[in-house]
């Protein structure tokens, strides 16, 4: 499927309607509180995309939460090398459990294309910082809730008839036929 190059912009500017920039300058503050780097914490887009755009400081960022985590950092500001930070600090974010519909593609950020997706990955990381012994922001995850039941608490679950399955007050089928003819 073809895009035109009209519709574009019109798509763009529906994604940007999702970017909030209180989560953003919230997402900021967590990073410079996590990873002590002096950036400017201001939730607007073009300094969001400003401060995150070549990964460096996503790569420290990981390796706060955890030491070592991403081997390399590029300081080079070539392009394929901002994309390969980009790239370590997902598979990073991956490792620390950001599920991976709340990651974003590298190309999100570093053509500034679906800067929502990464405020999103961002808070998603800030849950999971706690578990590192590190601050964190967003609302606090759900603890898992297992429960056991008893075999005969099981058994009494199969009589329940559940309302699913309904009633159809004696209609039937009878009647209809598919691929026949019209007779006038």
């Amino acid at each position: 499927m073809c895009l035109s190059r009209s519709l574009f912009p019109v798509l763009v500017s529906q994604i940007n309607s999702k970017y909030s920039e209180e989560l953003a300058a919230e997402c900021l503050e967590w990073i410079k509180e996590v990873t002590g780097e002096p950036i400017n914490t201001s939730g607007d887009m073009d300094n969001f995309f400003e401060v995150l755009k070549d990964g460096t400081v996503l790569c420290t960022l990981a390796n706060a939460i955890e030491a070592g985590t991403v081997k390399k950092v590029n300081t080079s500001k070539m392009a394929f090398k901002c994309m390969e930070n980009i790239s370590a600090f997902l598979e990073a974010a991956k490792k620390f459990g950001v599920p991976p519909q709340e990651t974003f593609q590298s190309v999100d950020l570093w053509e500034r294309q679906n800067l929502n997706s990464v405020v999103i990955c961002v808070q998603s990381l800030g849950r999971k910082a706690g578990k590192y012994g590190k601050p964190s922001i967003g609302p606090k995850e759900a603890d898992k809730n297992e429960r056991q039941f008893s075999d005969e608490q099981l058994r009494a679950g199969q009589t329940v008839i559940s309302l699913q399955y309904g009633s159809n007050k004696g209609a039937t089928q009878s009647g209809i036929n598919f691929g026949n003819t019209r007779h006038m």
